[in-house]
């Protein structure tokens, strides 16, 4: 190749290599002016008011002092319902713990018995997250009655859906190297997965668990807005009273647990994995 040719089929790389940054520069631009558009009519449909929280402002000043200073002798009162926050935080993690075993090896492509079963069961669980707490919490409300049950029920479905979710995302990561071994030396689907596929999901299993249980005490404690039981129960009943005072100190008891227990939950994580 002469020296001539050489620079000719440079110059006409580096002329293909500009036109696909030009062309790509393009796209970019324009699927960025989408973006802005929907953002801009997406705002102007919620009312979107930087304005508005300004003019606000006052009026939530207002209430704020109407919470201070906090009424500190109703922590005697809010006692057993801390304690019932949490029992209803640690009972319905337990339960989601337990459901989402099966739901989390059904869900994955290479331990589920049968696509349809997979699709089934993606679709169940992404039903199950789809729900929030406090509306499962009125469904069970109206089925087993006001009380502390109907939350542990709440909690157990919604964490259920995301945990098995993530620890079926896990075991679909795993190695399958080890898989592949076991399969060589004849062991069955299930060895396969009792001894190639759950050991490798342990850890990030407990870690999920983990942070579920940190969740869940934050969901417990408003899930009594809709007549669950714990503190949110305690926090309704003072604002319909308009009790604000009494309300500042069931906010600073929420406050102080979910802090509590993001500690305790941040130890144990860092210790078991």
């Amino acid at each position: 190749m002469t020296a001539v040719s050489f620079e000719t089929a440079v110059s006409a790389g580096l002329a293909r290599e500009a036109q696909v940054r030009h062309r790509r520069y393009i796209k970019q631009a324009v699927w960025g002016a989408i973006a802005i558009a929907v953002l801009w009519y997406a705002a102007h449909q919620i009312k979107f008011s930087p304005y508005a929280v300004a003019a606000g402002v006052p009026f939530m000043w207002d209430f704020l002092t109407r919470l201070f200073p906090p009424d500190l002798s109703y922590m005697s009162v809010l006692g057993s319902a801390t304690i019932e926050t949490i029992q209803i935080a640690i009972w319905g993690t337990l339960l989601a713990i337990i459901l989402s075993i099966p739901f989390s090896l059904l869900g994955a492509r290479n331990t589920t018995p049968h696509i349809i079963v997979f699709h089934a069961t993606r679709v169940f669980l992404n039903a199950l997250r789809a729900i929030n707490e406090l509306v499962f919490a009125l469904i069970f409300v109206s089925a087993v009655g006001l009380g502390p049950f109907a939350g542990v029920l709440a909690i157990a479905l919604h964490a259920t859906g995301m945990l098995a979710k993530f620890v079926a995302e896990e075991i679909e990561s795993v190695d399958k190297g080890q898989i592949e071994a076991q399969l060589s030396t004849g062991a069955s689907r299930m060895q396969v997965i009792l001894f190639g596929v759950i050991p490798q999901v342990i850890p990030s299993f407990v870690g999920y668990s983990i942070y579920r249980l940190d969740v869940s005490i934050r969901s417990a404690t408003v899930l009594g807005l809709v007549g669950a039981g714990g503190l949110g129960f305690s926090l309704i009943q003072t604002m319909k009273l308009f009790k604000y005072h009494q309300t500042a100190t069931c906010i600073l008891v929420i406050f102080l647990l979910v802090l509590v227990s993001d500690w305790i939950c941040g130890k144990l994580r860092r210790k078991v994995i």
